[in-house]
């Protein structure tokens, strides 16, 4: 219904991302060692990496990054995730702003401006579609990414509950660290359930309409590791879970892009793509045409469709649309249980919180450093 699964080996790839996401994630959180050589000292190092493969080292235009991990997105979701991850280090472990009661409002901050920029994402591809077709009804463009998006009413409804769930974060400032030996944990117990759902329905639209042929991956198992660790072992502890995970996945997708793009475990294709996997066209395929029509100036044009067509695909947009739907109706109903909450307790739900005595809220609590 989702997405065109095709073959054993994609499910496999799957699980070994899924898996990986996981084990990185513990060694990241676990200790100060750990921390600091995935979210410091590798970032350091790529970076070093991505400069000289720009200026023509490691296979210069060659280079896998250079050649389709190379639009301004990509980069800045690396380092927004990755400036996260430290700033919720600093915070738990208390390294210098980081102890300042108003540093904690960093997390909030930090997820708002991502959320944002996700939202950006949408309105550009139903503004596309609107400049296109003339309507809503759902339109193809191709964008600077390589990727054929398909517009319309979905990505408005989508944006409108992302802008909810900014403010569907509470207890912003009610952040503590784990009172295990290690301090491994920065916890928000706030951030209940009900946000995490509300969240991860809203990110898999966000990445299903706007990074289609990547979703399988940084849709399905990105959101669904910190989701499994918050739930089993790690309760309270999501947000840095989520910033550990993105992090983790956006420098391997940044440095090894060909993992999903083609081969064995290239991503499964969305149902958007009607007839793709029966037709034999495969993930990358639908790169190469998408950013030759980029690159010659058509990705906003008509001949987006019509290249579309040519390869034998009929738009299905009914998960789109159903997604989405069920994405601002999830959000309308967080932040209609947050402002019933805090009506009744009469209290501002962000400099407060709202969800005390609730199973996870006590959960987390239990595991926090008074």
């Amino acid at each position: 219904m989702i997405f065109q699964i095709t073959s054993l080996w994609q499910i496999l790839g799957w699980c070994l991302a899924f898996a990986g996401l996981i084990i990185l994630n513990e060694i990241g959180r676990k200790t100060k060692a750990g921390g600091i050589a995935i979210f410091v000292a590798i970032p350091l190092a790529l970076t070093l990496y991505y400069i000289l493969a720009h200026l023509g080292l490691f296979g210069g235009r060659e280079n896998p990054t250079v050649a389709y991990m190379d639009g301004w997105f990509h980069y800045f979701k690396l380092y927004a995730a990755d400036i996260g991850c430290v700033g919720f280090m600093m915070i738990k472990y208390k390294w210098g702003i980081g102890k300042e009661k108003w540093f904690k409002w960093f997390p909030w901050f930090i997820v708002a401006a991502n959320i944002m920029i996700a939202n950006v994402s949408d309105m550009e591809s139903a503004l596309a579609a609107l400049a296109i077709s003339g309507n809503l009804s759902g339109t193809w463009w191709a964008s600077n990414e390589g990727v054929f998006l398909y517009g319309g009413w979905w990505n408005v409804l989508n944006a409108l509950a992302g802008l909810i769930n900014i403010f569907c974060m509470t207890g912003c400032i009610f952040l503590y660290s784990s009172k295990d030996r290690n301090k491994s944990d920065m916890l928000w117990p706030d951030m209940t359930i009900w946000f995490i759902v509300a969240y991860d329905i809203w990110n898999f639209e966000y990445t299903y309409l706007n990074l289609p042929t990547h979703a399988w991956y940084c849709g399905f198992a990105l959101l669904l590791a910190p989701t499994v660790a918050n739930a089993l072992w790690n309760k309270g502890g999501w947000i840095q879970n989520r910033a550990n995970t993105l992090a983790i996945w956006c420098m391997w997708a940044q440095t090894v892009p060909l993992f999903q793009l083609k081969g064995r475990f290239a991503a499964v294709l969305p149902t958007v793509y009607g007839g793709a996997a029966a037709g034999g066209v495969t993930t990358m395929d639908l790169y190469e045409k998408a950013i030759a029509l980029f690159n010659d100036g058509l990705g906003k044009t008509a001949a987006a469709g019509e290249a579309i067509a040519q390869m034998g695909i009929t738009a299905d947009m009914r998960m789109q649309g159903f997604i989405a739907m069920l994405s601002i109706g999830v959000n309308l109903l967080c932040i209609a249980v947050i402002i019933k909450r805090s009506l009744q307790m009469h209290k501002n739900p962000y400099s407060n919180v709202v969800f005390a005595g609730t199973r996870d809220f006590e959960e987390a609590m239990a595991r926090a450093e008074e």
